[in-house]
C-alpha cells in the first residue's frame, strides 16, 4: 500500500475527499439503522430525528460532490492509477491491502 505522505497533491486531496465521503456515509447509515431499530416495533421518527437525518444526507451529498470534483482534478494517468489502486485496496478490505 502506498504511504499517504508520498502521494501527489491532487491524489492526496482526492483520497482525503474519499475518506470524508466514506465517513459521512457511515454516519448517515448508522443513524438510519439506529432509527430503524428504535421504531421497528412501531412509532415513527420525530421531526428532530428526521431533520438530523436530512442534515446528514445533505452533508454526504456535498462530500460526494467534493470527491467527484477531486477525482476530476486527477488528470495525470499515473496519478489516477495510483488513486484507483488505493480505492481498490479499500474496497477489497484488509485482505486486499
Amino acid at each position: 500500500m502506498v504511504n499517504e505522505t508520498s502521494l501527489p497533491a491532487e491524489v492526496q486531496i482526492a483520497w482525503e475527499a474519499y475518506l470524508a465521503m466514506s465517513g459521512s456515509k457511515t454516519e448517515y447509515f448508522g443513524l438510519l439503522q439506529e432509527l430503524d431499530q428504535k421504531y421497528r416495533v412501531g412509532g415513527a421518527p420525530s421531526i428532530a430525528e428526521n431533520l438530523h437525518l436530512e442534515k446528514l444526507l445533505k452533508a454526504h451529498d456535498r462530500k460526494v460532490a467534493a470527491f467527484n470534483d477531486a477525482m476530476n482534478n486527477v488528470t495525470d494517468k499515473k496519478a489516477r492509477e495510483l488513486l484507483l489502486a488505493k480505492l481498490a485496496g479499500v474496497a477489497a478490505g484488509p485482505a486486499g491491502r
